[in-house]
Formats: C-alpha cells, sequence, structure tokens
C-alpha cells in the first residue's frame, strides 16, 4: 500500500481496502506541556504505534485527534484542556462515522495516562448503542504487562519519544536541548498517597505546580545524540507491537462479534437490542 494512514489516502484506495478487510487504529493524543518535548509527544507516540500495529495486521490508521482531557498538565500555557465528557462526545461521533464507513474492527489507542477516562466509558456506550464491539489499549499498561524486561527506567521511555518522531518522519521536531533533564521529584510528591487510589489520574483533580513536574527530558546535546535515542525507541515500539500480537487481537474482536450476537439472541433485552429496536 502506498500508505496506511487514512488521511494521506484517496478515497479510491480507502474503498479499495474496505472491499477486503475493515480494520483501523485510532490514536487518541493531547497537546501537552512536555519538558524539552514538542507539546504534542503523547500523540506522536500513540500515532508512531498504530502504525506499526497497522502494518502487523494490515490496517489502517486515523490520525489527527491531538486534543482531549490532558490533565494536570493544563497549569502549562501550551496546554490545551478538553474536557472528558466532551472528548467521549467527540470519539463517539468519530467511532460512529468509522462504523458507518464500514470499518467494523475499531482499537483506539493512546500513550497517555488519563486517556483511559475518555476512551473505555466510549468503547462501552458505543458497543451497547450498536452492538459492535470496539476496542481500547492503554499502552501504557501494555508496557507495564508485556515490556518491563525492555521498559527499564523513564529512559526507555524517553527514547520511545524520539523514536516515535522517527518513525513519523519528523525526528527534526524534536530540538537539542540540555536544560530540561533534572531527577527532582513532582512538586506535588506528597499527595502520592491519594493519587494512588484509582487508577491513572482518576483519583481526584490538581494541576502539576512546576513545569519541570512533565517532564524530565535527557540531555540531547547534538544530532547524533537524538539520532541514538530515536534508534533505541524505534526497536522498544516494535518489540512491543510484536508482542502484542496484533493479527490474534484483530481475530479475537471477530470472534467475540460472533460470540455477542449468540448472547443477544438469547437475551432481548440487551441494551443493543433496545437501541436497535428504536
Amino acid at each position: 500500500m502506498r500508505t496506511r494512514i487514512l488521511p494521506r489516502m484517496l478515497n479510491d484506495e480507502v474503498e479499495e481496502y474496505l472491499s477486503r478487510n475493515d480494520i483501523i487504529i485510532v490514536p487518541v493524543g493531547t497537546v501537552e506541556m512536555h519538558g524539552g518535548f514538542p507539546l504534542d509527544s503523547e500523540t506522536t507516540i500513540s500515532e508512531a504505534f498504530a502504525l506499526e500495529m497497522a502494518e502487523a495486521c494490515d490496517g489502517l490508521v486515523l490520525t489527527g485527534l491531538p486534543y482531549f482531557y490532558a490533565g494536570a498538565t493544563a497549569s502549562g500555557r501550551g496546554t490545551v484542556q478538553v474536557s472528558v465528557r466532551e472528548g467521549i462526545d467527540y470519539l463517539m461521533a468519530v467511532a460512529n462515522s468509522l462504523l458507518r464507513q464500514g470499518f467494523k474492527r475499531q482499537i483506539y489507542i493512546s500513550f497517555h495516562g488519563p486517556a483511559h477516562m475518555t476512551c473505555s466509558p466510549m468503547v462501552r456506550d458505543f458497543f451497547d448503542e450498536t452492538g459492535v464491539p470496539i476496542l481500547y489499549m492503554d499502552l501504557t499498561m501494555q508496557m507495564m504487562k508485556n515490556a518491563r524486561d525492555i521498559f527499564t527506567s523513564m529512559d526507555s521511555f524517553h527514547a520511545i519519544t524520539v523514536g516515535a518522531y522517527q518513525k513519523m518522519n519528523r525526528l527534526s521536531d524534536v530540538p537539542l536541548t540540555t536544560e530540561y533533564a533534572h531527577n527532582e521529584p513532582q512538586s506535588c510528591a506528597g499527595f502520592e498517597d491519594i493519587f494512588g487510589l484509582a487508577y491513572q489520574s482518576a483519583a481526584i483533580g490538581y494541576y502539576f505546580g512546576e513545569k519541570k513536574d512533565h517532564m524530565s527530558t535527557p540531555v540531547i546535546a547534538d544530532e547524533a545524540a537524538r539520532e541514538t535515542l530515536a534508534k533505541e525507541g524505534v526497536e522498544i515500539i516494535e518489540k512491543l507491537v510484536e508482542r502484542m500480537d496484533m493479527n490474534h487481537i484483530v481475530e479475537q474482536m471477530r470472534e467475540l462479534e460472533h460470540y455477542n450476537s449468540e448472547v443477544a439472541k438469547k437475551c432481548p433485552w440487551v441494551p443493543s437490542n433496545t437501541k436497535t429496536e428504536r
């Protein structure tokens, strides 16, 4: 294929793809302060993973979704903050359009910690309204589950960030910098006892008090250092996607749809049946 990124395709190319497959991967991002990295770092990471995943399972990628709930980084004036509720509604509209277009197997992914608050409610409500099971994959959870041996420290995260820009042909967007490297605790570290009572920023509201809180950035003194980080990061992305076994995931999605249809026949009162009748 000339490209797997849907906005860069011709309509004819999309229609040809849909004549043989129905998989689309949707990276959900943010634009937020990110130390010495560009504001769209976590969008770019998600897009890079999405492209690698699409290549592994013959899917397409819908890019261009960077403006969602950022969270505590709203204290930075470069951060674009969209409410969780607004993000859910917007993603729901995107998901419904994709379904009408013919994409039944939709996979939403993000490397942004609080993204689950937007994506998880949307995929569950979408299923109850349409009867079509779409998937959310939390990449931070996948990292902890499948890659503890290669994701050994924050240095690995920094490498992934630079590697993502390399994979999206944007390496020059990562500035050379020495001023954001530090090992200081976050200014809000004293509240970890209550922050940890729910998953990833979902316990209680707060903002970062210092710009260095999100996040430290390694010294990238020259282009050679940037290229070294990029190479390491691309390798981590490729290894993690290989361990995901995307072909198994998309086949499970197809099988789950058949399973759900049988359940719905036996249980006519389930929400997807009653929504369809209306």
